[in-house]
């Protein structure tokens, strides 16, 4: 009996948390889901169950070609912001002179907000921008060049990482800060490389944070609106472009409603994949010579 009440007790204090969470943020999910199935409309149309909002988005070729666009690019700042911040955590372990100096530089990016960097990246790379001006003046090439809105989108690419490489070191460095010297020492000592120390010992035991922060750095570049917007191709759309379009410009909410869904379950995707992944490269099997 005690065991009981101490049970209810605990979720009375559980609920006083989770039922403003569920309260609060949920509803607004469950208005989403209302209307991708035509059962919450914002038009005044009449509201009954239908799925014909799902079948019209997903077999919109407008909607997959900005949907395989939107993944691309974040797959791609994701992946390099990892990959670039790697070394340079790795390099700030070390002793260095100015080093909280060389991390507020590092870190500045994340005090600019994203509209902000996009117009100062496009400023950049404009046709008559500073990198065109300095080419030109150096002779690496005659004329300007349109580097702006490329088809590909590394410039949205470019922009992500800019701004995600400081938040995948906070995450990454901490790990390989807290990783113990006599360790890296133990595995030198035994003949390794540093390539070989930093496939066995470094990289699997820093996976968890490799983890977070893939996972935080594409949800937050797929629901991206300002550095498409900018600095993305004219042809193709973003999701959160052609979200707010069909809201805001065709007054089609249940259709924008599929995309906000696609775009949470994306992520919720990317999400277990990522971690089942990792999971077994986090533990190294052989055997010991």
């Amino acid at each position: 009996m005690k065991s009981l009440k101490n049970d209810v007790k605990a979720w009375l204090l559980l609920c006083s948390g989770l039922g403003t969470i569920l309260f609060l943020m949920g509803s607004t999910f469950y208005i989403v889901v209302f209307q991708s199935l035509g059962l919450y409309s914002m038009g005044g149309e009449e509201s009954q169950f239908s799925l014909e909002y799902w079948q019209a988005v997903l077999n919109s070729p407008v909607f997959q070609n900005s949907y395989i666009y939107s993944v691309k690019v974040s797959l791609l700042g994701a992946i390099l912001s990892i990959i670039v911040a790697y070394p340079i955590a790795m390099w700030l372990r070390k002793k260095l002179p100015a080093k909280v100096t060389i991390i507020t530089i590092l870190r500045a990016p994340m005090l600019v907000p994203g509209l902000v960097a996009a117009f100062l990246f496009v400023n950049m790379i404009s046709y008559h921008g500073i990198l065109n001006e300095v080419f030109v003046y150096l002779g690496i090439w005659d004329e300007p060049k349109t580097l702006q809105n490329d088809e590909f989108g590394w410039g949205v690419v470019i922009l992500q990482m800019w701004k995600n490489i400081p938040f995948a070191l906070i995450l990454i460095g901490g790990a390989v800060n807290s990783l113990k010297t006599d360790l890296l020492d133990a595995a030198a000592n035994l003949g390794s490389s540093p390539w070989q120390r930093f496939r066995y010992v470094i990289f699997p035991l820093t996976l968890g944070a490799v983890q977070v922060s893939f996972i935080l750095i594409f949800i937050g570049a797929l629901g991206d609106f300002a550095f498409y917007s900018i600095a993305g191709p004219r042809s193709t759309y973003s999701l959160a472009r052609l979200m707010q379009m069909s809201a805001y410009e065709f007054e089609e909410w249940n259709q924008s409603a599929v995309m906000a869904l696609t775009i949470m379950l994306t992520s919720a995707f990317f999400t277990i994949l990522v971690s089942l992944l990792i999971k077994p490269l986090a533990v190294k099997r052989g055997e010991v010579k």
